[in-house]
């Protein structure tokens, strides 16, 4: 199997910070800019699992700044500039800790919420007598804290300002520009004969104070896709939805006795579900952009990665 990148230690000017996130390595210098490095670790349940998969950083680079490029008029983003296809250099930003999940379908965590009986997810109400994969009446906002480390939590809009996480007018305006965005995403997914159920956003100020669009977008790691053909007769038929998503890593947890609780293992991952899973990632990345997707060189990832980041701040 192709070689993956799975931890970088990259050689950058001192006064370089570093912090390794669950899939990203984002090294902060002093100048004001960012690298974001999305390596081929994968998580689920907040854990990362033992395997890289291979070309998922890629993926995951290239098609978060096609999508940060085709939303730009509609929120400010970080990125100015993709050196590497694994690699995004912007401007810093303070991370507010809140993610902006946005969701318009009953799908994933809500489904499973709202078939243990609750209507109310993050202060944002749920209808009665919906069923799996029916669109919401409008778009939700269902807001979670940003771990540094652990499980992210659900959170509604008062607490988010009760805990002091952002302001008002900060809320106001990821509120509006999150909804916007999905929006966008979801005439971007038709076009390509897809469904964008749900996302999450991100958000951070800039050295000025701004709110900007941060990390990634639309990605399988960030987002749920459904297949439009045929999306009406299977939600007649009762039938599940055929989905791209990294839900089915999930499910093949769920189905293994895992899901990230204390004093559980995470169960082998051979290399046909490693294959599959990767396959599952270029899938997405083809149908969502139009464009075939290119393999890059895995021979020396992070010696290739090292090259054009020193490369790129010469």
């Amino acid at each position: 199997m192709p070689n993956t990148l799975t931890h970088t230690a990259l050689r950058l000017p001192e006064g370089t910070t570093v912090h390794h996130g669950k899939v990203r390595d984002v090294y902060r210098l002093s100048d004001g800019r960012l690298i974001l490095v999305a390596t081929d670790r994968i998580s689920a349940f907040d854990v990362i699992l033992p395997r890289g998969i291979p070309h998922k950083g890629q993926v995951l680079t290239q098609l978060s700044w096609h999508m940060l490029q085709a939303t730009a008029d509609v929120a400010p983003n970080w990125a100015d500039a993709m050196p590497d296809p694994q690699v995004i250099i912007g401007r810093a930003c303070e991370p507010v800790k809140v993610e902006m999940v946005v969701r318009g379908y009953l799908s994933g965590h809500a489904w499973r919420s709202y078939r243990s009986g609750q209507r109310v997810l993050c202060g944002a109400p749920m209808p009665d007598g919906m069923r799996e994969s029916d669109a919401f009446p409008a778009p939700i906002i269902t807001p979670s804290t940003k771990a540094d480390e652990g499980h992210d939590e659900d959170i509604t809009p008062a607490e988010v300002l009760e805990r002091g996480l952002c302001k008002r007018t900060e809320w106001d305006t990821m509120a509006n520009y999150a909804l916007a965005l999905y929006a966008r995403g979801q005439e971007i997914a038709r076009s390509r004969g897809l469904i964008l159920v749900d996302t999450k956003y991100e958000f951070g100020r800039d050295a000025d104070g701004r709110i900007l669009l941060i990390d990634e977008i639309h990605t399988p790691d960030s987002s749920r896709y459904f297949h439009l053909e045929g999306y009406a007769e299977r939600q007649a038929r009762g039938e599940r939805q055929k989905q791209l998503s990294k839900e089915f890593v999930r499910e093949w947890l769920i189905a293994h006795d895992f899901m990230g609780k204390e004093g559980q293992q995470v169960p082998a991952m051979d290399d046909a579900f490693v294959q599959s899973v990767s396959d599952r990632y270029i899938e997405l990345y083809e149908t969502i952009t139009g464009q075939a997707f290119q393999p890059t060189d895995t021979t020396d990832i992070e010696g290739r990665v090292q090259k054009a980041v020193s490369d790129h701040l010469t």
